[in-house]
């Protein structure tokens, strides 16, 4: 099982902020440090200093980190036009030495699309505009010659296809959600990877277990599985309470859909989703400035699982 430190640094956190919790994050061994990709705070609060934004962040990053993965939870397909995305997304894995993966998304905040000027189209819509996003980014890292797409939403014609990104044949893609229909398809066409946000570990085990059966439909063999859970860490009951009331939640509840307790407890539920076959955790971490937090999981999580 690998783990993963997962930022949302829209709910309050400066660039210099997310850099001290990405170079803690590989001094301490995590394998990756991923960020959401978000234009607005959710729910009350103090919405200093204001949204950063997803890539610039990921290629300052790149720079100033050396090992460690870096990657989206995922991109707002609605953010960005697929093209200057491959791009972007090519040149960071350039920045970075060959460590960026693509979480992708179809964005589902309608009130930071309302904030900032973006469009939000019906969810049918999106779903049909991820799909064509993720054939381009992918035809557009891969191709070989010139590049053209014709589609409902998006067309490119003789497309250069440049850069290149630093991985071949390119970047990790992750897709995740729940939904049991067009997500599951999508995962078995492009995906290397399927995630599950914030859901129960017997919920968790029948999204895979639907992924599993589209990708079984077209021949595809095993895909990396992995889930995202928030994390509140602690040596005794007290301080473990001091952690949740810093991110604003209830002890019990967290406890029941997330990991949180001692660290003998979240190993224990950590082997629970790695029983249905998760590889991968990505641990939410929501109090940025808590690096004590960090440097528990490391020493007491990270060894035993």
């Amino acid at each position: 099982m690998k783990l993963r430190i997962f930022t949302e640094p829209q709910q309050g956190a400066s660039y210099d902020d997310l850099l001290s919790v990405a170079q803690a994050a590989e001094r301490l061994g995590f394998d990756g440090f991923f960020r959401s990709d978000h234009y607005l705070r959710m729910g009350a609060g103090d919405p200093e200093p204001g949204p950063t934004d997803a890539w610039v962040t990921l290629a300052g990053l790149a720079r100033e980190t050396s090992t460690i993965r870096l990657g989206t939870l995922v991109t707002a397909g609605t953010f960005r036009l697929p093209g200057p995305l491959a791009i972007g997304v090519a040149q960071v894995d350039q920045m970075s030495g060959g460590r960026v993966e693509l979480g992708l998304g179809t964005g589902w905040f309608e009130e930071e699309h309302t904030a900032y000027g973006i469009p939000f189209p019906p969810l049918g819509e999106r779903f049909e505009r991820l799909e064509e996003q993720l054939e381009i980014i992918t035809g557009l890292w891969t191709a070989a010659k010139p590049f053209s797409f014709e589609g409902v939403h998006y067309r490119l014609v003789d497309s250069p296809a440049m850069p290149k990104p630093a991985q071949r044949p390119r970047p990790p893609i992750i897709l995740g959600g729940t939904g049991p229909r067009r997500t599951p398809r999508l995962v078995a066409r492009f995906a290397d990877e399927y995630n599950v946000p914030f859901n129960r570990v017997a919920d968790t085990g029948a999204a895979y277990g639907r992924v599993r059966e589209a990708c079984q439909a077209v021949g595809r063999g095993a895909i990396t599985l992995s889930a995202a859970q928030v994390v509140c860490a602690g040596r005794d009951e007290n301080e473990i309470a001091r952690r949740a009331a810093a991110i604003g939640r209830d002890v019990a509840e967290l406890r029941v859909n997330g990991l949180t307790g001692t660290p003998d407890e979240i190993v224990e539920k950590i082997k629970e989703f790695a029983q249905i076959g998760a590889e991968r955790m990505y641990l939410q971490v929501l109090d940025l400035g808590d690096l004590e937090h960090l440097e528990l999981i490391a020493a007491e999580v990270l060894p035993h699982v």
